[in-house]
């Protein structure tokens, strides 16, 4: 019982340790942190302040919605009764041997029912109780003021709220990539695959898939480079550009001479120290928005020896059905320990292919057609 706790506590901090080791999140955030105050300029942020609105969380959208408003009817509920009180119309309702003196604005005798008239204003409800005379050139102008300033709120505010709802990372949710990879023979050739489904029934138009290959590497010059990239090439049947993105597709790499991978083998992955990130860039059908999908894949989460499950089938009554309970698992397969010994194998055949086409193993002899030929022994008597 103590063993399998400990052995839980093990697992549990080996995963906390893969997360904070990430570069980027198998759902796509990046993991970085500019800590240095040099580079950090807030101002460059409010400067680009409409972005920064949108890439906020919601709560500060909430935040902001109710500010924005309430705070303008109170500023202008203040200037209303700044033009009240220096007109007159407060000293009007307490001495009334002056009511018959011009007032600016009808029924506005304190702080709060000027806060209502602004309010009114700004919002046209308009309850009737408390109005303009139109004798005073001031409040006309501080009305048509507020007016504008309330259009441009609500023009701000509406088109803030309708950017956050259409993100295109929002569209981004909807794709997902298998939890693992795996390392197989895949049509002669030994590939890295890995999984991607659109859950839509909508298409990603233009799709486009790449990986990068994050690692510390040291140059000739001894420098060291962290997060060095190189590029990951995955292709699918029909190519890795304008996929028909309608059903789960697996895309593979093929590893060569040429792909960082040819250097590992099954028993040394583990103890690699890199990460795959994979890209997939498309634009939506609905929206015509361009989104990113992103995730990647630590040395752990690569099961070399192992293909996919089959995801795809058809129906009786002639429809493809698509079990997705079966994207990430995966079988054990018949695999090459490493890639150079499958390239050994794969000249190794070659080579034997070769010499069974010409029927001959060495060059220097002629080839003499069995057909044709004499008989050696009449000759020699």
């Amino acid at each position: 019982m103590f063993q399998f706790i400990r052995k839980q506590i093990h697992n549990h901090l080996v995963e906390r340790k893969i997360r904070r080791t990430r570069f980027v999140t198998k759902d796509g955030h990046c993991n970085i942190k500019f800590g240095t105050t040099e580079y950090h300029n807030h101002f460059a942020f409010l400067m680009d302040f409409w972005t920064t609105f949108v890439e906020i969380h919601w709560c500060f959208v909430i935040v902001l919605f109710a500010a924005a408003f309430t705070g303008s009817w109170f500023i202008f509920g203040l200037l209303w009764y700044s033009l009240a009180k220096n007109n007159g119309d407060l000293e009007v309702l307490q001495n009334s041997s002056e009511s018959q003196r011009i007032k600016c604005i009808e029924n506005i005798n304190s702080l709060t029912t000027a806060f209502l008239y602004s309010l009114e204003t700004q919002t046209t409800i308009g309850y009737g109780g408390r109005a303009l005379t139109g004798h005073c050139p001031g409040t006309v102008a501080l009305l048509i003021i507020q007016s504008l300033m309330g259009a441009i709120i609500n023009c701000f505010m509406c088109g803030l709220i309708l950017a956050k709802i259409s993100l295109p990372k929002r569209r981004a949710k909807t794709v997902t990539f298998s939890e693992t990879a795996v390392i197989c023979l895949w049509k002669g050739n030994l590939c890295l695959q890995i999984r991607v489904a659109n859950l839509r029934k909508t298409l990603l138009i233009g799709s486009h898939i790449y990986g990068k290959l994050l690692r510390t590497t040291i140059t000739p010059e001894g420098e060291t480079i962290i997060l060095d990239q190189v590029n990951i090439d995955f292709l699918v049947d029909a190519g890795k550009d304008n996929l028909f993105f309608v059903c789960p597709l697996t895309l593979y790499h093929v590893i060569d001479k040429s792909s960082p991978f040819s250097e590992m083998a099954a028993d040394t992955l583990q103890q690699q120290d890199f990460e795959l990130v994979v890209f997939l860039d498309g634009t939506a059908e609905s929206t015509s928005l361009s989104c990113q999908v992103r995730t990647s894949y630590l040395p752990q989460e690569i099961k070399w020896g192992y293909s996919f499950l089959p995801v795809i089938s058809r129906t009786k009554g002639g429809k493809y059905r698509v079990d997705l309970s079966n994207f990430s698992k995966t079988e054990p397969a018949a695999t090459p320990h490493c890639a150079c010994c499958f390239h050994n194998e794969h000249n190794k055949e070659l080579t034997l292919h070769q010499h069974v086409r010409e029927g001959i193993d060495n060059l220097g002899f002629d080839v003499i057609d069995l057909q044709d030929s004499v008989d050696v022994t009449e000759k020699g008597d």
